[in-house]
């Protein structure tokens, strides 16, 4: 679908082998690496705990940005990116039955070293890629990633019900076609770390969708740790 879409709309970009293969391969690390690797850690902890592993990207991502692409941040920026985490900490918590499941703990943290590493990546060598075309590639490569590590490691199968196929298009076009696109967005538009600390909203929106629309409780601890957090991203993005 992306193939098409570049065809039609992207003009005069020549990116040749070398940005064909940065673009390859920030591709396969941020979406077939980091996602695979978190759907393999919520086979074993909750997704809470995924979310609270998670608040570790923007600060991860914040502190290897200054060297590498020249990122300054303020105080008041670090104290955003520790209210963030904060926030996440109250509205996720953490509970002893994972602590107690080394491998998800330690796919989780892997696939939040892998989204960091490609979003720097991304930013230091394909942020003038234009958005339609570098997404083309980079879904491009993860998908023969997540295929390669498919056939070697899995049988494939597949129960094709209703809700499996929902999930499958919910993935695809919010997940790998919506989000993944408004990450490079905000990449190419911004700085690294400003983009990353929009992570730390996720767990506040995932724990009032749940109760929207799954009916499970609301976190005692939910709407302060989600004020902390929405303080947090204000202090990171908020211009001089």
């Amino acid at each position: 679908m992306l193939a098409v879409a570049a065809a039609f709309l992207v003009r005069d970009w020549r990116p040749g082998l070398r940005g064909l293969a940065h673009l390859a391969f920030s591709g396969a690390v941020i979406n077939a690496v980091y996602l695979g690797g978190a759907y393999l850690a919520m086979t074993e902890i909750r997704g809470a705990t995924m979310a609270l592993i998670g608040a570790l990207h923007p600060i991860a991502t914040a502190l290897v940005a200054g060297p590498l692409l020249g990122e300054r941040f303020r105080g008041r920026q670090w104290a955003g990116f520790l209210l963030g985490a904060g926030g996440v900490a109250l509205v996720a918590g953490i509970g002893a039955f994972d602590l107690g499941r080394p491998a998800g703990i330690a796919w989780a943290v892997g696939s939040i070293a892998a989204l960091a590493a490609g979003t720097l990546y991304h930013a230091r060598f394909c942020r003038e890629a234009p958005l339609i075309g570098a997404n083309t590639v980079q879904l491009a490569s993860a998908a023969a990633a997540a295929w390669a590590f498919t056939w070697a490691f899995e049988t494939p199968h597949a129960v094709w019900t209703p809700g499996m196929v929902a999930a499958l298009a919910y993935l695809t076009f919010g997940v790998s076609l919506g989000a993944m696109a408004l990450l490079l967005y905000m990449l190419r538009h911004g700085e690294a770390g400003r983009a990353a600390s929009n992570f730390y909203l996720i767990p506040g929106v995932t724990a009032l969708l749940a109760w929207a629309f799954l009916g499970e409780d609301l976190p005692a601890a939910m709407w302060p740790g989600f004020a902390l957090a929405m303080a947090g991203v204000w202090l990171i993005r908020r211009r001089a």
